[in-house]
């Protein structure tokens, strides 16, 4: 039918509605699928050809009309065959893009090549990123190709087909970006993959991920950013669709992962923590830098994700804490420190604090509530602490003997103390706590001594009642200088094996019981040697000198067959 589908009018032009058709049937295969133009192309060149070899058709018309003119044939000569003229425009343009891409495609892969030189130290080790021309991508494409993406850009969406282009370009550098990462050695792994790593694999992907994630916000992106602009220069809503459209993929791939460590939970060692601190001060220093690259309305979902992953990091923070607590409460006293030594809770709770510490500014962002501004890091951390104390008072119970008891405590507060004192703790919780562990020690330092040495001293006192008789004296002092002696030999004996970790606590311990013995010892032995009842006998009741005493004593806290 569309073969005699041509009248003539009086006026001389013609109307060819086969070319119009055959133009439609190309336009709507390209909006189907661009590749499509060709196989309509080809089509309507062979129907033109068809037609062509029969000019039978309007010779027949004329015969047969001779002497009618049809107002409705109407033809416009300059324009016969311009559907078929813009399909091959529209063929050479896709072809010439696809070529210029190809070459855009080939040179990506070589730059790559480049940065991986360049940032082969920063990726194999713990080095910054260095400084760099972040430009220095953009400005080794070749301009002819870039300009020759642009004119096409241009000719294609004055021509309508905007979406085609942009569908084409986005698609190549979408490849080169995934390219770009494959290269850079970062795994893609689903949420059930992070979750079969052991730590040590876990760590190493973090710390692989802050580095990729770097490089990619500050060279990557921006370089995809500044080719956009180039290309579809004076047409901006175009440049930021496609800008979007090209890092969509690539960007979300690399928030999977933070997302899913905001999720995942393990056994949080203190190096566990400042690595998920690590992801979380990543995400927050590149957040302006995210927003000034991604600033367009097609890209709010990607900040908002941002933002979303960076809260839920946080939380994930404030879990690991909350963890932390239910397992001091969780954890019952089971066996007794053999030496009085430092509970595994101890180490493992102040190792964890202190490690956090050294992220303290990170910490009281995370914990800034500002709902709540009475729940601050500090009462988080104090609140550890209470929970602390209270578990090894409980614990301390265990012990049969009080004096171990007193020893178990002194060590463990000390221990808290010290960490309290050396590390941002003390910043945090302030000098009232550092004051309140302080007295503790000193608390249970004084009920050791109380338990232990004041017996002994009570063995030293001097009858003071002047109507014993002498024979009375010699006796009473020969009981108490035995029961000293029976004492004193048993209570070095099996404090030589008990422990004190801080040499420092153990020496001031020491000078503490030598500065209350030793005076009263000598004082006693003194009057013991005066006794007449004794005489010359005095001495063979004398088990130990001043100087054995003070070796005793010295001798004391040397943890033998400690369990620590």
């Amino acid at each position: 039918m569309l073969l005699s589908l041509s009248r003539q009018n009086e006026c001389g032009f013609e109307v060819d509605l086969f070319y119009f058709f055959l133009g439609c049937l190309i336009v709507q295969l390209m909006k189907i699928k661009l590749l499509l133009f060709i196989l309509g192309a080809g089509f309507s060149y062979l129907l033109i050809i068809l037609r062509s070899s029969f000019p039978s058709l309007d010779v027949a018309r004329d015969n047969e009309f001779p002497g009618i003119e049809d107002e409705n044939f109407v033809v416009i000569e300059g324009h016969l065959h311009s559907p078929q003229l813009a399909s091959n425009n529209i063929g050479s343009m896709v072809e010439n893009l696809s070529t210029c891409l190809k070459a855009l495609q080939l040179e990506n892969s070589n730059l790559i090549e480049i940065l991986l030189e360049k940032l082969e130290e920063y990726l194999s080790d713990d080095s910054e990123l260095a400084v760099f021309d972040p430009e220095f991508m953009i400005n080794a494409f070749p301009p002819e190709t870039i300009d020759n993406i642009h004119k096409t850009a241009k000719m294609m969406v004055s021509t309508g087909f905007e979406r085609e282009f942009s569908d084409m370009y986005s698609r190549c550098r979408r490849e080169c970006l995934v390219e770009s990462l494959s290269r850079l050695w970062f795994q893609k792994l689903s949420f059930e993959g992070l979750q079969m790593l052991s730590w040590k694999e876990m760590e190493d992907n973090i710390k692989r991920w802050i580095k990729v994630f770097k490089v990619t916000l500050n060279i990557l992106l921006p370089t995809e950013r500044q080719l956009c602009d180039q290309v579809f220069f004076g047409f901006s809503a175009a440049a930021d669709l496609s800008f979007t459209d090209v890092c969509m993929e690539s960007t979300l791939q690399l928030l999977s992962f933070t997302k899913a460590m905001a999720i995942i939970r393990r056994s949080h060692e203190p190096e566990q923590l400042f690595r998920v601190l690590e992801l979380f001060e990543t995400m927050r220093d590149i957040i302006p830098e995210f927003k000034s690259l991604f600033r367009d309305q097609y890209s709010g979902s990607l900040q908002n994700e941002v933002a979303t992953i960076w809260k839920r990091l946080g939380e994930g923070i404030k879990g690991i804490f909350m963890e932390l607590e239910n397992l001091i409460r969780y954890d019952a006293a089971q066996s007794a420190i053999l030496s009085g030594g430092i509970h595994p809770i101890t180490r493992y709770v102040m190792n964890h604090l202190r490690a956090a510490s050294r992220s303290r500014k990170t910490l009281e962002q995370v914990f800034e509530d500002r709902v709540n501004s009475s729940f601050s890091l500090s009462v988080q951390i104090g609140l550890i602490m209470e929970l602390l104390n209270r578990n090894l008072e409980a614990k301390s119970k265990i012990y049969k003997d009080p004096t171990l008891c007193y020893v178990f405590l002194m060590n463990n507060c000390r221990y808290i103390l010290l960490h309290i004192k050396d590390s941002e703790l003390g910043s945090i919780l302030g000098d009232a706590v550092i004051q309140k562990h302080t007295a503790k020690v000193r608390l249970h330092h004084a009920n050791y001594q109380s338990n232990s040495w004041n017996k002994m001293l009570e063995f030293l006192k001097l009858d003071t009642n002047a109507s014993m008789q002498p024979n009375e004296e010699a006796n009473s002092m020969k009981m108490k200088l035995k029961s000293f002696n029976m004492h004193f030999e048993k209570i070095c004996r099996v404090q030589s094996s008990w422990f004190i970790f801080d040499k420092h606590l153990k020496r001031e311990i020491i000078t503490s019981i030598v500065k209350d013995l030793l005076p009263a010892y000598a004082k006693f032995i003194r009057r013991f040697q005066r006794v007449l009842q004794l005489g010359k006998n005095a001495d063979k009741y004398i088990k130990y000198e001043m100087e054995d005493i003070a070796r005793g004593l010295d001798n004391l806290f040397q943890g033998r067959g400690k369990s620590n």
